[in-house]
């Protein structure tokens, strides 16, 4: 029984890793879209094709990793995983922020 919940634990932690993966992945799209300017459509096509190919990502991972059974705390993992990466990234964002700040602010006193 012990094999089995560390089988288990194993999977959700391989879903939360996968769902940060994919978060990371969308918020680099993210930032190439900031620093390449768009159009509505082709940020519209972007979007449409990055969740086609992130289904087919999902549901291969679930599919190989749970013999093809769906467990609902491999897609609870997923969100996990999905929301501590926006934490972080939301973190590093501000810390990023406030570096920047300072670095313009002693700038402008030289």
């Amino acid at each position: 029984m012990i094999s089995g919940i560390g089988k288990e634990a194993y999977i959700f932690l391989y879903a939360v890793v996968s769902g940060a993966v994919l978060l990371s992945a969308y918020h680099l799209l993210r930032c190439v879209r900031r620093l390449v300017p768009h159009s509505m459509a082709a940020v519209g096509l972007e979007d449409l094709l990055f969740w086609i190919g992130s289904s087919g990502w999902m549901f291969h991972r679930i599919y190989v990793v749970s013999q093809g059974r769906i467990r609902w705390f491999f897609i609870a993992g997923m969100l996990a995983g999905a929301a501590l990466s926006g934490i972080i990234l939301s973190l590093f964002g501000k810390i990023c922020t406030k570096i920047k700040k300072k670095l313009e602010k002693s700038g402008k006193n030289r």
